[in-house]
């Protein structure tokens, strides 16, 4: 049986994943869950209730008797499972610290893009300005990467999936990139040009514009 991935049209991990298994050439079966207007994915799909009990959401992995649920545990067993073309730095610091940066996408910069989902209605108040700014300091952070690499860990890896997926909700929210860091904006080119990441994202961005919703302007086609 084919390796089975469920997403969902606005799932910014579920795409993270999708793209990881694109990258690696994986065989798979996308089954996008069900999607409702206000951003919540009912009625629940059984497997995504079976295997994620608790948490209730996407992204699922299903390869034989192997069931993940976890963005980057999904990204760690792709990499043991099909580990060419490698998707993590080889040596152990260099690898180390891409699964720091890979973290950091999610756990440091996307909670101030969760704040602003809420804020849309007054994106000059305290709490979305202070969303904003904090990440305006992580773009700058990683554009000091940038000055020796092309991409964020040295060689193309999950962090950089990661952290554009993650910057593409950004820009949506109203934290987007600025000419004030030129380098990352040359890198969420590079990135956002990868045919896996297309295959991915498009669909996304026509979901969108289905939906009457804001397409960020980089990324339309």
């Amino acid at each position: 049986m084919k390796t089975q991935i469920y997403s969902a049209p606005l799932s910014m991990f579920g795409a993270k994943v999708q793209i990881a298994a694109l990258e690696k050439g994986v065989d798979f079966d996308l089954v996008m869950v069900p999607f409702t207007k206000d951003d919540t994915y009912e009625p629940k799909h059984p497997e995504v209730l079976r295997v994620n009990p608790v948490k209730q959401q996407v992204p699922i992995l299903i390869d034989g008797d192997v069931e993940l649920f976890d963005s980057t545990q999904i990204f760690e067993y792709l990499e043991d499972r099909y580990p060419s073309p490698a998707l993590w730095p080889e040596g152990i610091a260099e690898r180390a610290r891409a699964r720091q940066l890979e973290q950091k996408s999610d756990e440091v910069f996307f909670p101030n893009v969760i704040r602003l989902f809420s804020l849309q209605h007054d994106m000059q108040s305290a709490p979305a300005v202070a969303a904003c700014a904090a990440c305006a300091r992580y773009y700058d952070e990683m554009e000091g990467l940038l000055t020796t690499r092309e991409y964020l860990a040295g060689s193309y890896s999950f962090a950089d999936i990661a952290f554009y997926m993650a910057h593409v909700f950004a820009d949506r929210k109203g934290a987007g990139m600025t000419d004030a860091t030129p380098r990352l904006v040359a890198w969420r080119g590079r990135v956002g040009e990868r045919p896996a990441v297309r295959a991915a994202v498009d669909p996304m961005m026509r979901f969108l514009a289905s939906e009457g919703r804001g397409v960020p302007a980089f990324l339309q086609r």
